[in-house]
């Protein structure tokens, strides 16, 4: 891998910042403003209404996708958020008064407000307490009851970075008969996950923070059993088969997942993550998660050496990802510190939190390491 031919990509560069924010938003690339630019020209003085053109695209970002979640592209729609792909689900499975769903109560509000919203239906949340940051997998498997018919879980915590065994609760969902529903936004594009080998069933996430696109533009994957099981409350007139015979009113749904694209998408947006994803793909999906990790592991280290303990402290690799961060009673002081040197990093909860990508180096790491070392 060219780590400077890839660090060219990126103009802020040139400026002398250092990002280590992905795990908010990310930037964009030179490939993604191309394709952006390239569409807008379009629009404003070709084409215009070239809609084959943006159909090509759109399958082209669902073949990357796929590949990076081992599906087919049909089992993938697009959506303009997480939250919204999350409603998809929680409005659309047969819940019945009684029934349990469960969570944890370190979850981002998305993955949490949609299904509290069926409180009002009489369906029951379980939230798992967390320990320093985690919710395992033993952890969610050992609260599983006999009423809960669907557990949703982010691939990666938000605040501390912790990576969950998706696998190990997937085999115990798919054994019980158990929706298994994947936040993944603060894992794709850092880290890979497999829905075949982790027998998800339902996946939301954005493609402004690790995949580098642009905010206003999700996706979601749905298994193909699971969309036979679901009563969708929203239908849409590209939800349908034969959806330009516009006069002939069949509701004859699809049976993809585009069934849930209903109507006009970010296309914008999905111009964008295409062409982020091509570039991550020139690098290799595993190459980049290799480098994400290993720039974890690093900045983990280093922090170590000044006297600063992480939440990554003692976790596994394949319980890393992309986020380091720590609890300090400094962690205003601390931002504030690093927006001087034109260091972007992020604060939550009290959590002073690094995102750092692939094309990120050891040596901005060193930077901002020596910065607060001198800084204590």
């Amino acid at each position: 891998m060219d780590i400077e031919k890839i660090r060219s990509n990126y103009e802020y560069l040139k400026t002398g910042r250092i990002y280590f924010n992905h795990a908010s938003t990310g930037p964009l690339s030179n490939p993604v403003l191309a394709k952006i630019n390239s569409r807008l020209e379009l629009s404003s003085k070709g084409e215009i209404d070239d809609f084959l053109k943006f159909l090509a695209v759109q399958s082209s970002a669902k073949s990357l996708l796929g590949e990076l979640i081992n599906t087919q592209p049909e089992r993938i729609a697009f959506t303009d958020n997480t939250t919204n792909g999350i409603n998809i689900l929680a409005q659309a499975v047969k819940f019945k008064p009684g029934d349990h769903i469960l969570l944890n109560d370190i979850e981002f509000p998305a993955n949490v407000y949609p299904f509290m919203n069926l409180q009002q239906n009489g369906v029951i949340i379980d939230f798992v307490k967390s320990h320093n940051g985690c919710v395992t997998a033993d952890d969610i498997i050992e609260n599983i009851k006999p009423e809960t018919k669907l557990v949703s879980i982010s691939q990666v915590q938000f605040l501390t970075g912790y990576r969950v065994d998706l696998e190990k609760i997937g085999k115990v969902c798919r054994d019980k008969n158990i929706i298994f529903s994947v936040d993944a936004i603060q894992g794709l594009g850092a880290v890979r996950l497999d829905v075949v080998k982790d027998n998800i069933d339902y996946i939301s996430g954005g493609t402004q923070k690790w995949m580098m696109g642009l905010q206003g533009c999700a996706f979601i994957y749905i298994s193909e059993a699971l969309q036979k099981k679901l009563a969708p409350k929203l239908l849409g007139w590209l939800s349908v088969e034969d959806a330009w015979n516009l006069l002939d009113y069949k509701i004859a749904p699809k049976e993809t997942a585009e069934f849930f694209q209903t109507g006009t998408v970010n296309t914008i947006g999905i111009y964008a993550v295409e062409a982020s994803l091509k570039l991550f793909k020139q690098s290799g999906f595993d190459e980049v998660e290799a480098r994400v990790i290993n720039n974890t592991k690093y900045f983990r280290s280093r922090l170590n050496g000044i006297g600063i303990k992480t939440f990554a402290d003692g976790l596994s690799e394949n319980e890393l990802s992309g986020i380091v961060s720590f609890k300090t009673d400094r962690s205003e002081e601390i931002f504030n510190l690093l927006a001087e040197y034109k260091i972007s990093a992020a604060v939550r909860e009290g959590i002073v939190r690094f995102s750092p990508h692939y094309y990120n180096t050891q040596e901005e790491i060193d930077k901002v390491v020596n910065i607060l070392d001198t800084n204590k």
